[in-house]
C-alpha cells in the first residue's frame, strides 16, 4: 500500500522522484523519502508527513543524483515518523519495500547478533541489512539481493540501490506489484504506471517472483528460479493528464463527473438491442458460462458492495443462486462449492491482498470459471484469471472510490444480462434491460445536476457525528455504499441498514440529532420503505429522502431530493451519485483531506 518509484539516468533525477511520488501518494502518505547516489555516496531525504513535506525539505536541503529510489508510505510496522520513513539504510545498501515480511522477527534477531543495529520498527529495515550483509561477502547487488529475498516469507515489491555499484537498480516482485517503465538512456521502476507518466509509454509488468537488474542502459530480468526471461512490452494509452485534477477542487469531484463517461465507455462494444455482444468475457467464455449453475462473488470494500447489488440482480434475471462474500472471511473458512459454480472477484486495483489470495484459493477448487471484474489491465487479478470484464473506469486517484464502483456495476450487469440470455430471458426483456443500460449515462447526467442543492443540504451534516442509511433490496448495498463514503472523507460515524430492520436494533439511535438517509427507488418495496420512514419521523429523527422523481410528492416530512427515474438495472447506479456527492460536500465543509483521507490507501496490497 506504498507507492515505489526508482530511476536510473543519466542528468538529475530528483525532481521526477518527487513527481512520481506524488502521482501515487494515493497509495500512502503518512511518511516519504528519496535515496540517491550523489559522489559515490548515499545521500538521504526522509520526513513524516506527505510528498509536499518532503518537497519543501528537499528545497532547504537538497540532495541530487542520477540514480535514486523514492517512497511514500502507508504504515504497516511501526508508527509514522522519520526513523520509520523508507528509505532504509545500511552501510553502502539503501532499500523501499512495499507489503509485509512476515519472518523479519526471525531475521531481525539474527541479524542483531550479527552487529546490526536497527533505527526504525519497521520489518523493511531487516531487508537493507540483509543485503549489506551479503555484500560485504563479495557478492555483487543481483546475487545479494536474490539471496536475501529467497529468505523472505511475505508479500514483497522492493527496489534496492548501493553505493557498491553506481548506476544499478535491483527491483523484485513478490505479492505486491511492481513496474518497469523503458526510456531512452534510462530506466525506472514504480509501484504503477501513474508515477512514470510523464517519462515514458512503454512498460514491463514483471510478473510474480521476477527480479530485475537495470542501469541507465539496459536491463536484465531473471524469473523466480533465476532463469533469464524476456516479458512483454506493453504501450499505455493512459494519457499524463489524466492523473491530474484539471479545474476541480478535488480528484474525487472529478471523479463523481466523470462517471457518465466511465459508464458509457465500460457498456461501449458490449451490449447491442437485445443481448450481450459475443467474445465480451474472453476466449473460451461462451461455453463456460453456459455450464454456470451458480455464482461466488469475492471482493472488499466499496467492491463487495457492488457484488452485493449483483446478488439480487443474478438471482432475479437469471434465476440462479449468487452468494457475495467478503474476500478475507473467504480465504480463512472452508467454503462448498456447488457444482457448476462461477467463481467472479471484482477489485479496481486487481492488487488488493485478500482478493489476490481468495483467486488463488479458488484455483484449488472446483469452480466452472474464474473471472475478475477489474480496472487494471495488467493487474495481477486479471493475469491470474480465466475470464475477465474490463471496468474501463481510468485512473481513479481519490481514495474513496466513486467512479470505479459505478462501473464496476455496469460491468456486473453485462455479466447479469449474460447468464440471463442463456437462461432463456425473453428476448423482449432483454431488450428492454439493453435499453435501460444504455441510458444510464445520461440519467448519471441528470443526476450530476443535483450538485449545488446537495451542497447547499450538506451544511445540515456538519456538526452531526452519527448518521444512519436506509435502503431496501438493491438499494441497501447504495445505502452501504453512501454510509461507506461519508465515514471514509467526512470522519462522521455512519452505518447503513436494511429499512426493514429498522425496528431490530438500529430505531434505539435515532433522535433529532441522528440524520437519517433514505433512498427511495419507485419499485414494489416502496409501500414497505414508507412505513419504515414513518418510524423515524415517530421518534423525532430528521430524514433526508433521495427519491424518484415521479414519486416524490408523496414522501411525507422531511428534506426530499429528485433523482432521475430508472429501472431494475439503472437504478442503484443512478442512486449512487448523490450520495457521493453528500459525502464529498460534508467532507469540504468539515475540512477534511478529501483525497487522501487519513489511515486509508487507495490499493490495499497487504493483508
Amino acid at each position: 500500500m506504498c507507492g515505489i518509484v526508482g530511476i536510473s539516468a543519466g542528468r538529475d533525477i530528483i525532481n521526477d522522484l518527487i513527481a512520481g511520488l506524488q502521482a501515487l501518494e494515493y497509495r500512502g502518505y503518512d511518511s516519504a523519502g528519496v535515496a540517491l547516489l550523489e559522489h559515490g555516496q548515499i545521500a538521504r531525504l526522509r520526513t513524516q508527513g506527505k510528498v509536499r513535506d518532503l518537497a519543501a525539505l528537499q528545497a532547504v536541503s537538497p540532495v541530487h543524483g542520477q540514480a535514486g529510489i523514492a517512497h511514500t508510505r502507508w504504515a504497516t510496522h511501526g508508527v509514522p515518523s522519520t526513523d520509520n520513513a523508507h528509505p532504509h539504510l545500511s552501510g553502502k545498501v539503501c532499500v523501499v519495500h512495499n507489503g509485509i515480511l512476515e519472518n523479519h522477527d526471525a531475521l531481525r534477531a539474527e541479524l542483531k547478533a550479527e552487529g546490526f543495529v536497527f533505527s526504525s520498527q519497521t520489518d523493511t529495515e531487516v531487508i537493507a541489512h540483509l543485503v549489506e550483509h551479503y555484500q560485504r561477502s563479495g557478492l555483487d547487488l543481483q546475487t545479494a539481493s536474490r539471496k536475501a529475498l529467497n529468505r523472505m516469507e511475505g508479500a514483497y515489491a522492493v527496489v534496492l540501490l548501493s553505493a557498491r555499484e553506481p548506476g544499478v537498480l535491483i527491483g523484485a516482485r513478490r505479492g505486491s506489484p511492481l513496474v518497469l517503465g523503458l526510456g531512452e538512456d534510462e530506466n525506472y521502476l514504480a509501484s504503477d504506471v501513474q508515477a512514470l507518466l510523464r517519462l515514458t509509454q512503454r512498460f514491463i509488468f514483471l510478473a510474480e517472483g521476477d527480479l530485475v537488474r537495470l542501469d541507465r542502459n539496459g536491463i536484465q530480468i531473471t524469473d523466480r528460479d533465476g532463469q533469464a526471461v524476456q516479458r512483454e512490452v506493453k504501450h499505455s494509452s493512459i494519457r499524463a493528464d489524466a492523473v491530474e485534477r484539471g479545474a476541480y477542487r478535488h480528484f474525487m469531484l472529478k471523479e463523481i463527473h466523470e462517471q457518465a463517461q466511465a459508464v458509457a465507455d465500460t457498456l461501449e462494444g458490449r451490449i447491442a438491442h437485445d443481448h450481450v455482444l459475443p467474445g465480451v468475457f474472453g476466449v473460451g467464455a461462451e461455453e463456460q458460462l453456459e455450464r454456470v449453475e451458480s455464482v461466488h462473488i469475492i471482493a472488499c470494500g466499496t467492491s463487495y458492495h457492488a457484488g452485493l447489488v449483483a446478488r439480487y440482480w443474478i438471482e432475479a434475471l437469471a434465476g440462479i443462486p449468487c452468494t457475495t462474500e467478503i474476500a478475507s472471511e473467504y480465504r480463512y473458512r472452508t467454503p462448498v462449492v456447488r457444482p457448476g459454480t462461477l467463481f467472479v472477484t471484482i477489485s479496481q486495483s486487481g492488487e488488493t491482498a485478500d482478493t489476490l489470495a481468495a483467486l488463488r484459493l479458488a484455483h484449488e477448487r472446483d469452480y466452472v470459471s474464474r473471472l475478475a471484474i477489474c480496472n487494471m489491465p495488467e493487474s495481477s487479478l486479471v493475469r491470474e484469471s480465466d475470464l475477465v470484464l474490463m471496468t474501463r473506469a481510468g485512473p481513479e486517484i481519490g481514495v474513496a472510490s466513486t467512479k470505479a464502483f459505478t462501473t464496476q456495476l455496469a460491468a456486473l450487469a453485462i455479466l447479469t444480462l449474460k447468464l440471463a440470455g442463456d437462461r432463456g430471458l425473453p428476448r423482449s426483456r432483454m431488450a428492454e434491460l439493453v435499453n435501460e443500460l444504455a441510458g444510464v449515462p445520461g440519467l448519471i447526467a441528470q443526476a450530476l445536476q443535483l450538485d449545488e442543492r446537495i451542497q447547499r443540504l450538506s451544511q445540515d451534516f456538519v456538526h452531526k457525528q452519527h448518521a444512519l442509511f436506509l435502503g431496501r433490496g438493491t438499494h441497501y448495498p447504495v445505502a452501504l455504499e453512501g454510509a461507506l463514503k461519508l465515514k471514509e472523507i467526512s470522519y462522521i460515524h455512519a452505518e447503513a441498514y436494511p429499512a426493514g430492520e429498522l425496528k431490530h436494533g438500529p430505531l434505539a439511535l435515532v433522535d433529532a440529532d441522528m440524520p437519517v438517509i433514505a433512498v427511495a427507488p419507485n419499485n414494489h418495496l416502496l409501500d414497505k420503505l414508507k412505513s419504515n420512514m414513518e418510524e423515524v419521523r415517530a421518534r423525532g429523527g430528521k430524514l433526508y429522502v433521495f427519491a424518484d422523481e415521479a414519486i416524490c410528492h408523496g414522501m411525507g416530512e422531511g428534506q426530499v431530493l429528485p433523482i432521475p427515474e430508472a429501472g431494475t438495472l439503472a437504478a442503484p447506479i443512478i442512486a449512487t451519485v448523490p450520495l457521493q456527492l453528500l459525502a464529498y460536500h460534508v467532507a469540504v465543509l468539515r475540512g477534511t483531506d478529501v483525497d487522501q483521507p487519513r489511515n486509508l490507501a487507495k490499493s490495499v496490497t497487504v493483508e
